[in-house]
C-alpha cells in the first residue's frame, strides 16, 4: 500500500475519533440550558466532561497537523477556502474553552448564565459548521486550475452541505444525551435517557437522508456498505435507548459516528477535495501529498506515538469512569 493512501486512511480515522470523542461533549454542551435547570445540575452536566473535553481536542490537533504534513496543497486549499467558517469554529472552540475555566470564577448567577451561554453556542457553532465542511468537501468545490478556490461563502451553503451540518448536529446532540444517561445517576440519568429516546427518530431521519444522498451521488459500494451498517447502528441506538441500556446506547452511537465519517473518507478517496468545475482541477492523495521521505519520517513518528496517546486517553476515562449525581456536586 502507498504511503499516501496509508496517511488517508489515518487522516480519517483521526477524524472518525474526533467525532466520536468530542461529538458527546459537544452534546453535553448543546444541552446544558435543556437539562440544566438550576446551577448545581448545570454543574453536574460539565463535570461530566470536565476532565476529558480539553483532551478530545487533541484529536482535531492531530488531525489538522497531519493534513498539513502530508498532504500541504490540500490543507492550504482547505484552509484559504474555507476560511470564514473554520475561522468561526475556531473563535467558538476558543470561547467555549475560556467558557469551562470561567464559569466558576465568581459567585454571581449573572456571571454564571452568560458563560454558561458561551459554552452553548461554543458547541452549537462546530456542532453545525463540521457537518457543513465535510459535506462541501464530499461534494466537491469550485477549484481552478491550480487547485485554488474560486467559489464565494454562499456556494458553501448549499442544500447537500446544510443537510450535513443538520446531520453532524443531530447526532453529536443524541451522542452527548446518551453519554449523559450513561455517566450520571438518579433524576438527570432518568432525563437524559428519555430525551435521548425522543431524540433517536430525528436522528434516524435526518443522517439517513444524508447518507442515502451521498450512496446515491457517489455510487461506491464500500461506501454504501458502511453506510448501511451506520444507519443499522444507529437504530440499534434507538432501541438501546428505549430499553435504557445506556452502554449499548453509547457504542451504537459511537460506532455511528466512526462509520459514518470513515464512510465519507471512502467516497472521497482518491480524491481529497473534488472541483466542480473539472475533474484535472481535483486535489487527490497524488498531487495534493508531501515528498515520499517526509511521509516515511510521519510514519515512524506515528508508529511510536499513537500506542502511548491511547494509552494514556484509555487511562484518562478509566479513572474518571464513575456516574456522577447532583449530590456529588457541594451546594
Amino acid at each position: 500500500m502507498e504511503l499516501t493512501t496509508v496517511w488517508f486512511s489515518l487522516i480519517a480515522l483521526l477524524w472518525a475519533g474526533y467525532f466520536l470523542l468530542e461529538g458527546f461533549d459537544f452534546g453535553v454542551g448543546i444541552l446544558l440550558p435543556v437539562l440544566g435547570r438550576d446551577n448545581r445540575e448545570r454543574r453536574l452536566l460539565i463535570n461530566t466532561i470536565g476532565p476529558v473535553w480539553d483532551g478530545n481536542e487533541v484529536w482535531l490537533i492531530v488531525a489538522g497537523g497531519a493534513t498539513f504534513a502530508a498532504f500541504p496543497e490540500w490543507y492550504a486549499t482547505l484552509f484559504s477556502g474555507f476560511y470564514l467558517p473554520l475561522l468561526l469554529i475556531l473563535v467558538a472552540l476558543i470561547i467555549r474553552g475560556v467558557a469551562f475555566e470561567y464559569r466558576g470564577k465568581r459567585d454571581d448567577d449573572r456571571w454564571r448564565r452568560r458563560w454558561d451561554w458561551c459554552i452553548f453556542a461554543g458547541s452549537l457553532v462546530p456542532a453545525i459548521l463540521w457537518g457543513v465542511a465535510f459535506g462541501n468537501i464530499v461534494r466537491g468545490v469550485r477549484l481552478d486550475e491550480h487547485h485554488e478556490y474560486v467559489g464565494g461563502f454562499l456556494d458553501l451553503l448549499n442544500v447537500y452541505a446544510l443537510v450535513g451540518g443538520l446531520t453532524t448536529l443531530v447526532l453529536f446532540v443524541l451522542h452527548g444525551a446518551v453519554f449523559l444517561a450513561l455517566k450520571t445517576d438518579g433524576e438527570m440519568r432518568q432525563r437524559a435517557g428519555a430525551l435521548a429516546a425522543r431524540l433517536a427518530p430525528a436522528a434516524i431521519v435526518v443522517a439517513g437522508a444524508f447518507l442515502a444522498w451521498t450512496a446515491i451521488a457517489h455510487h461506491d459500494a464500500v461506501g454504501l456498505v458502511l453506510f448501511i451498517v451506520a444507519a443499522l447502528s444507529l437504530a440499534g441506538a434507538a432501541v438501546a435507548t428505549r430499553l435504557r441500556r445506556e452502554g449499548w446506547a453509547f457504542l451504537a452511537t459511537g460506532a455511528t459516528l466512526v462509520l459514518a465519517v470513515i464512510g465519507l473518507f471512502v467516497t472521497l478517496f482518491p480524491d481529497v477535495m473534488p472541483s466542480t468545475i473539472a475533474d484535472a482541477n481535483s486535489l487527490t492523495v497524488h498531487n495534493a501529498s508531501s515528498t515520499p521521505y517526509t511521509l516515511k519520517v510521519m510514519t515512524w513518528v506515528a508508529v511510536f506515538f499513537t500506542p502511548l496517546v491511547l494509552l494514556y486517553q484509555g487511562w484518562t476515562y478509566w479513572v474518571f469512569r464513575k456516574r456522577l449525581s447532583v449530590e456529588n456536586i457541594p451546594a
